[in-house]
């Protein structure tokens, strides 16, 4: 399929960020207000979206537990751009329910709350790359072998890394085309590019950064905090 050109150079950008999970595998913490640098872990990319000058609104999609919570941090951080909204009980409910909010917006970016290192250079570039395709997804190359395993967990094939990235987000997509994924998908999705896929439309990578890690675990918290210090000490 020839690739989509949106001809629309708004800079008019809406976010969804997802945090409405439970933190199932950190063992008792909740990985989205655990403390980085002394601040909570899910406030480094709202805060990022709030400075962001070619963000216009922000929906922070939280779980029922969280939204007391999250709009005690939304006063205390000024966040004049966040509005809350109650998640799903997939990530991708909690997507569509963010999407229902987001008002005259050109574009939409969707962010994992628990990716914490978004830069404003993976916003502008993921932009100006969805400007062209009209969907556009942060990705690092895969560094790994990977091997697909058959059913007794032997290996089947072996894949060749040059074509392989790993997706995280931001995630930019026009918001015609976003609304409309969600509208019509009814399998199950573990990220935007792929219900934008299934309408038959091309996703751009662009180059995301392998310290854009998702905090998933009690090991990925411990990275993030060593990220975090490296972080300041260099801004």
């Amino acid at each position: 399929m020839a690739k989509i050109r949106n001809k629309n150079k708004s800079s008019k950008l809406g976010v969804v960020i997802v945090a409405a999970g439970t933190s199932q595998r950190m063992t008792g913490v909740n990985k989205l207000f655990a403390s980085l640098r002394g601040e909570p872990l899910l406030a480094w990319s709202v805060d990022t979206c709030q400075r962001c000058r070619l963000v216009r609104q922000i929906v922070l999609v939280l779980n029922d537990k969280d939204l007391a919570r999250g709009q005690k941090l939304k006063k205390q951080r000024n966040w004049s751009k966040v509005a809350l909204c109650r998640g799903g009980a997939r990530r991708q409910d909690s997507v569509r329910e963010g999407l229902r909010q987001v008002k005259n917006c050109d574009w939409v970016m969707i962010h994992d709350g628990a990716r914490p290192f978004l830069t404003p250079d993976l916003i502008e570039d993921g932009l100006k790359m969805a400007d062209e395709f009209a969907a556009a997804v942060a990705a690092v190359p895969v560094r790994d072998t990977i091997k697909i395993a058959d059913s007794g967990d032997f290996t089947a094939e072996t894949l060749k890394r040059d074509r392989l990235w790993a997706a995280q987000t931001p995630q930019i997509f026009s918001f015609d085309i976003i609304i409309r994924a969600y509208e019509n998908l009814t399998a199950e999705v573990t990220d935007d590019a792929a219900a934008v896929e299934r309408l038959g439309c091309k996703v751009r990578l662009y180059m995301g950064d392998y310290k854009n890690i998702k905090v998933t675990t009690p090991e990925d918290l411990a990275l993030a905090r060593i990220i975090a210090r490296e972080w300041e000490q260099k801004n």
